[in-house]
C-alpha cells in the first residue's frame, strides 16, 4: 500500500496574452509552491498583492467562464490552466497574475499543459491524498436538464455529454477514460460561442478580446446580412453569407466533437476547485460552469463529512500477513493479540483488521449487561499494528519488540460493540531514528472513525 507523492513544479513559467472579456494585455506565472499549499492565485498588480484560495467557494460568478472572488478581487477565465494543472497532476502551485483574467491563449488548456511538461514537475515528500468515492453521488439541475453523477472507480474519469439546442450542432459526447490522455485528447479543444450569444455578451461589455485566433465561432441561425457584416466588424472576423450557416475559426475543427471536448475541458477545470483529486466516474450531462461549481461545492462539503477516509477491505482478497505471521514478530497472545490479519503494507503505513465477536474476554467485566470494547483495546491494537509496520522496516525483525514511548492526542469517538469489524490504519508521522518511530493511527468500524491516536514507539532487540 504505497502512496503517490504530492507534486509541484520544478520551476516557474510565466504566458503573455489578451484577456477574452477585457482584451487587456496580461501575463500570468506559475510557481512552484509547498506541500500542503493546493491552489492559490495571486493578483500582483493590486496594492497588498493579495492572495485567492482557488477553492469552489470561492466562485462567485459562472455565466461565461470561472470568476474567483474576494472582497473586490476578481479573477475570472481560471478554468483552463487548473484544468490543465489538475489533468497533469500539480497539487501545489501560486499562480501570479497582473490584472482582473487570466490571457485566453487559444481558447484551450494546451499552452498551459506545454509550459508545465517544459518545466516538469517536481514530487514531494507528503502523500497526495485522493477522495476515494465509495458510493453514488449526484446533482441535477430540473430547470435546465444539467446532471452531474460520479460513481466508485479505481480512477478519474469523465464522460461528458451535450445538447446545444441547434440545427447545426445537436447532441455529442466525449469521453476521457484516462486522465493521461488529457493533455493529447483533450487539451487542444478550443472554446466556442454561438453568434447568436454574441450580441448579449457585447451589451454587456465583454469578449473585448474575442476573436477567430481564440474561440471557434458557430453560426448556425440566420441573421440579417446587415447584423452579420457588424458583428464581423466588431469581432476582426472576415464578413461571411448570412445564408450561409457553418463554422467561423482560422484553424480547422481537430475533431468533429471538440466542442464538447471543450466541455469536458471545463469540467476538469472546475472539479480542479475540490481541493484535492478524486477517484471515481464522473457522468456529466448538459454541463456548463454553474452546475460544475455546484457540483464541485457539494464534494467539497462530501469529504468534509468524512474527512478521513476508511480503507477499502475486500474479505476475498489474500492477508499479506495472517495470524501465523503476525504469531512470529508480536509477543501478545491470548487475550491480547489484538490484530486477526494484516491486508495492506507499505513502506510508510499498514492496514490491519479485528473481528470483534461476543466471546471476548474484555466483555465479561466491560461490560456484561451491554459489551463494549475498552478504548485503550483500541489504542492497543492499533499499536500493534504500528510495531508490525516498524518490524516491516528491519532486517531479522523476529529479533526485536516494540515498546510504548507516549500516547497523544487521543479521541474515541463511537462505541466498538460485538459484531463490529475493526480496521487499523497506521502511518509513519517521521522517518524511524534510532529505533523510535512516531505513528498516527486511526480505527474504523465500516466507513467511521470510532477511535484515533497519535503515538510513539521504540523498538527494543529480545534478550
Amino acid at each position: 500500500m504505497e502512496h503517490q507523492k504530492q507534486t509541484t513544479l520544478r520551476g516557474s513559467f510565466s504566458l503573455c496574452g489578451k484577456g477574452l472579456h477585457t482584451g487587456l494585455s496580461l501575463t500570468v506565472t506559475f510557481n512552484p509552491a509547498p506541500e500542503n499549499h493546493g491552489y492559490k492565485i495571486q493578483r500582483i498588480d493590486l496594492p497588498g498583492e493579495p492572495v485567492i484560495d482557488a477553492i469552489a467557494e470561492r466562485v462567485i460568478e459562472t455565466t461565461r467562464g470561472t470568476v474567483l472572488g474576494k472582497g473586490d478581487i476578481r479573477v475570472s477565465t481560471i478554468e483552463h490552466a487548473m484544468a490543465a494543472l489538475y489533468a497533469l497532476g500539480v497539487d501545489n502551485c501560486l499562480i501570479q497574475v497582473n490584472g482582473p483574467e487570466f490571457p485566453i491563449l487559444d481558447g484551450s488548456a494546451a499552452p498551459y499543459v506545454d509550459k508545465i511538461q517544459q518545466v516538469g514537475i517536481e514530487e514531494q515528500s507528503v502523500p497526495k491524498d485522493y477522495y476515494i468515492i465509495r458510493k453514488k453521488i449526484e446533482l441535477r439541475d430540473n430547470s435546465t436538464g444539467s446532471c452531474i453523477t460520479v460513481l466508485p472507480d479505481d480512477d478519474f474519469s469523465l464522460t461528458t455529454m451535450c445538447s446545444f439546442e441547434s440545427k447545426f450542432i445537436n447532441s455529442q459526447f466525449a469521453t476521457l477514460d484516462n486522465i493521461s490522455d488529457f493533455a493529447k485528447e483533450i487539451a487542444p479543444a478550443r472554446t466556442f460561442v454561438f453568434v447568436r450569444d454574441i450580441i448579449p455578451l457585447l451589451d454587456l461589455n465583454l469578449i473585448k478580446g474575442g476573436d477567430l485566433d481564440n474561440a471557434i465561432v458557430i453560426y448556425e441561425r440566420e441573421i440579417s446580412q446587415e447584423q452579420l457584416d457588424k458583428l464581423s466588424d466588431i469581432l476582426n472576423m472576415p464578413r461571411m453569407d448570412a445564408t450561409k450557416i457553418g463554422y467561423s475559426q482560422h484553424r480547422p475543427l481537430i475533431w468533429e466533437n471538440e466542442c464538447t471536448r471543450h466541455k469536458l475541458l471545463d469540467i476538469v477545470g472546475d472539479l480542479a476547485l475540490i481541493g484535492k483529486p478524486i477517484k471515481g466516474r464522473v457522468i456529466a450531462t448538459r454541463p456548463g460552469h454553474t452546475i460544475n461549481n455546484k457540483f464541485a461545492r457539494l464534494m467539497r462539503k462530501e469529504i468534509k463529512q468524512h474527512e478521513i477516509q476508511a480503507p477499502i477491505y475486500d474479505p476475498n482478497d489474500e492477508p499479506i500477513m495472517n495470524v501465523q505471521r503476525i504469531r512470529e514478530l508480536l509477543p501478545h497472545r491470548y487475550p491480547m493479540a489484538l490484530v486477526d490479519k494484516v491486508i495492506a503494507l507499505g513502506a510508510t503505513s499498514i492496514v490491519g483488521l479485528k473481528n470483534i465477536t461476543a466471546n471476548e474476554e474484555f466483555f465479561q467485566g466491560h461490560f456484561p449487561s451491554e459489551p463494549v470494547m475498552p478504548g485503550v483495546l483500541q489504542i492497543e491494537a492499533m499499536a500493534q499494528c504500528g510495531g508490525l509496520l516498524v518490524l516491516n522496516t528491519m532486517e531479522e525483525p523476529e529479533r526485536y519488540s516494540t515498546y510504548f514511548l507516549a500516547i497523544n492526542d487521543v479521541k474515541f469517538r463511537q462505541k466498538v460493540v460485538p459484531g463490529d469489524t475493526l480496521l487499523f490504519k497506521v502511518e509513519m508521522v517521521s522517518e524511524v531514528r534510532h529505533g523510535i518511530a512516531s505513528m498516527k493511527g486511526y480505527c474504523f468500524v465500516g466507513d467511521k472513525v470510532v477511535s484515533e491516536a497519535t503515538f510513539t514507539a521504540q523498538t527494543v532487540k529480545n534478550k
